[in-house]
């Protein structure tokens, strides 16, 4: 058995006094709750109310029971009924990060507002990368209106990869529509339940506050069984305190108000310890998402949900660089190494720039090969042979060479990841031979090959109908008569073409 590599973040007692400080600042400073069915919970559960203020005091000995009943390993499933995410312990699953505002047009050379075929060709991109053990909601379209983008993008995301999906309501009613996709892709709502096709991140908003929005989500999630993923968002300076340690104990005490009010409306339920922080830019009043500190929030705050023992999340693998170039590979590298060597169970970004609103196909493809390398570092050096190295060594003597050993062919794809072409491991010949592309023109090539050669496949028909059919009445209720055709734009349209007549 391997060791996975680990980075330590704190000393025990270090651990347990955040923990305790959280839980000291939700008995005395409270958390504002603005949804009317969470007061409820707490309330009758023994939380004082402050019924002028909406601020909600939550006594330790509820946090603690909430703790004792959330589960510490989530399991979530593909649209066929196999597992695909493990979440808990040390294992690290990669998915590309959700709400995009803008998606990077590599042909452009810039990023526009996302459009409904940016949505299919992202979804269709993720289903083929191995790598990635989920989808995400990952643009938001555009050519739809907005109060009608959350269900749209579940909707476009089920039809074209089987892969679990990562997603977040934007209205509160939006979390019925999307259950019944998910159910009826499922078979019901209990075989749903027991295989979850489906993560909802639930976002409180810095610092202390839950939402009427997002307390309802946690509270539907709770009791649709479906897994419930907390996003908290301190920033240094900005909405927590400036230090890192500030920072991660506002989190924990965010996590675990989320954790407390999920628990009450159904305990056991299945919730994820996460968020996605940022180390506060006084400079330029932004938020870098590949700055160092904000990486090292994240495995900081990963180390405090593990200490508390439930699955862990964290938006890594992101770059705020505006275009697909070393920066972004740089700060994108450094945050999924820091996620695996962390072992944060969920791992969202891959694909993401410019501080967490633009997706990039091509960074996608690039990433998925980080993902790749990072996966195969947490898997870390186990000791294939015994002896593990006296045997080979006298027949590589013998023979001069270990190339043609049975030894080398039995272990050397078990050793190693090998990426794709899209990264450079050729001589300089053949590289200048094949046309001196860096990488950014190679995963260009790259996405163009794949969406023209992967074919998601398909729901059932009658599955596939149905869902059209919900999604056609939200469409009218929205104002909306015809819903914009979905297929990929002319440009992938084109290879596509190209390559079946090839």
């Amino acid at each position: 058995m391997s060791v996975q590599p680990r980075i330590r973040w704190f000393r025990r007692e270090d651990r347990d006094k955040i923990v305790e400080e959280a839980i000291d600042i939700l008995e005395r400073i409270g958390v504002f709750v603005e949804n009317d069915e969470a007061i409820e919970l707490l309330d009758g559960a023994g939380a004082k109310v402050e019924a002028s203020t909406g601020r909600v005091l939550i006594p330790a000995p509820l946090i603690e029971s909430a703790l004792r009943s959330a589960p510490e390993r989530i399991q979530v499933f593909d649209r066929f009924g196999q597992m695909t995410m493990d979440l808990g312990e040390d294992r690290v699953h990669f998915n590309p990060g959700s709400a995009a505002l803008r998606v990077f047009d590599y042909a452009l050379g810039k990023a526009r507002t996302p459009v409904t075929s940016d949505v299919v060709a992202f979804s269709r991109l993720t289903d083929a990368l191995p790598n990635y053990a989920a989808q995400s909601t990952g643009v938001i379209p555009g050519d739809v209106p907005e109060d009608l983008a959350d269900r749209y993008r579940v909707y476009i995301g089920l039809l074209s990869s089987q892969k679990p999906i990562v997603t977040g309501t934007f209205e509160k009613r939006a979390f019925r529509v999307m259950h019944e996709m998910l159910s009826a892709v499922r078979g019901d709502a209990e075989k749903l339940r027991q295989k979850p096709l489906a993560i909802f991140d639930c976002c409180p908003s810095p610092p202390l506050m839950w939402s009427d929005l997002t307390a309802q989500a946690l509270i539907d999630c709770a009791r649709a069984g479906i897994p419930a993923e907390l996003v908290s968002m301190p920033l240094t300076g900005a909405t927590s305190p400036v230090t890192l340690a500030g920072a991660i104990t506002q989190h924990c005490a965010e996590n675990l108000s989320g954790i407390t009010i999920h628990q009450l409306a159904q305990a056991g339920a299945p919730i994820i310890y996460g968020g996605s922080p940022a180390f506060f830019d006084m400079r330029k009043g932004t938020t870098p998402m590949g700055a160092v500190e904000t990486q090292m929030i994240d495995g900081g705050y990963a180390e405090i949900g593990k200490h508390l023992g439930v699955p862990t999340h964290a938006y890594l693998g992101m770059s705020d660089s505006k275009m697909v170039d070393f920066q972004a590979g740089m700060e994108s590298a450094m945050g999924a190494t820091l996620a695996a060597v962390s072992g944060v169970n969920n791992v969202s970004g891959p694909g993401m720039h410019d501080f967490e609103s633009c997706q990039s196909l091509e960074k996608l493809v690039l990433d998925h090969e980080i993902c790749g390398l990072v996966l195969r570092l947490a898997a870390g050096i186990e000791l294939r042979d015994d002896p593990i190295a006296m045997t080979v060594l006298e027949e590589g003597l013998v023979s001069k060479e270990f190339l043609s050993l049975d030894h080398t062919a039995k272990w050397f794809r078990q050793e190693g990841y090998y990426p794709s072409d899209v990264i450079d491991r050729a001589t300089l010949g053949e590289w200048e031979a094949a046309g001196a592309k860096d990488s950014a023109t190679r995963a260009s090539e790259s996405v163009l090959s794949i969406l023209s050669h992967h074919e998601p496949k398909p729901l059932e028909a009658s599955v596939a109908a149905y869902l059209e059919e919900i999604m056609q009445g939200e469409a009218r209720e929205a104002g909306v008569d015809t819903l914009p055709e979905l297929s990929l734009d002319a440009r992938y349209e084109g290879a596509v073409k190209a390559a079946s007549t090839a």
